[in-house]
């Protein structure tokens, strides 16, 4: 699904000419974490490595130097995704089955985007920051969908869940399912959760349906869970703090987001273990 949380172009403020588009990507992102790549620059053809992508495609209009800063972004954001969840790096390729694109094209504004056809997971070249966690989880509760549930209707595993389809028996579902239950439900297990009824009625006053779309809010749910994490990286997740939309109410607040972390690190740790004992 697109993410077009933040609009990418930022004004040369002193200029008394034609205000100038400053390069995002050339700014650079906030970043508190490991040193994975000991101080080197990596390149795409190292990410599909690491990761095990089925490809990487990155658009032409990229050049030398966008790809060199985006590479390193991109391998920092993911190596530090995988250290939060614990999982083996080969884990965010989800087996091979997801590819990566960088600058290929795409919308005004739009940050980022997972396309379900191709099994891509697409970053604009100037705006892609921040979304990649979110798209990330996309492509995860895709790819799960049919691994958690027999025989699914619904293109997600989210979707499949809230709508009353019970997982495979397997412990790692259980707690993929005790997940999704605290993103939707209350404590009480029964009644919508109030992030759930937030942004229904946030949908209602814009008279659409997005952001309580079940993939939307599982998305935003896993982002909040990983922003909070000690470790920091804006080009991995940004915006649920503090944000346009983080102030219309969309993110779970407070407690919730502790619930939510807690649910969350039980399902990948447990996955992280599993995959290193095979």
């Amino acid at each position: 699904m697109p993410v077009n949380r933040f609009k990418s172009s930022l004004v040369n403020s002193t200029s008394s000419q034609q205000p100038k588009k400053i390069n995002r990507l050339k700014r650079g992102y906030y970043r508190q974490g490991p040193d994975y790549r000991n101080n080197r620059d990596m390149n795409f053809a190292e990410i599909r490595k690491a990761f095990g992508f089925r490809s990487i495609q990155v658009g032409r209009w990229v050049t030398e130097q966008e790809q060199q800063i985006a590479a390193n972004l991109i391998y920092d954001a993911l190596m530090d995704l995988a250290e939060i969840l614990r999982v083996p790096p080969q884990i965010l390729s989800l087996r091979g089955s997801l590819s990566l694109a960088f600058g290929t094209g795409g919308q005004k504004y739009v940050q980022a985007h997972y396309d379900m056809r191709k099994r891509e997971l697409a970053l604009a070249k100037n705006a892609g920051g921040g979304a990649l966690a979110h798209e990330w989880f996309h492509a995860f509760d895709h790819y799960i969908n049919d691994k958690i549930f027999q025989l699914p209707k619904e293109k997600f595993a989210s979707n499949s869940w809230l709508y009353n389809k019970e997982p495979v028996s397997h412990p790692l579902n259980q707690k993929l399912a005790q997940f999704f239950k605290t993103i939707f439900l209350a404590e009480d297990g029964r009644q919508p959760s109030p992030y759930l009824k937030t942004n229904t009625l946030i949908d209602q006053k814009l008279k659409q349906y997005y952001f309580a779309m079940p993939e939307e809010l599982a998305a935003r749910a896993f982002e909040s869970v990983i922003q909070d994490h000690e470790i920091k990286n804006a080009y991995l997740v940004s915006g649920t703090k503090k944000s346009e939309q983080a102030e219309l109410g969309i993110f779970p607040k407070a407690k919730h987001r502790v619930d939510l972390a807690c649910a969350c690190y039980d399902y990948f740790n447990l996955l992280g273990k599993l995959v290193l004992n095979q």
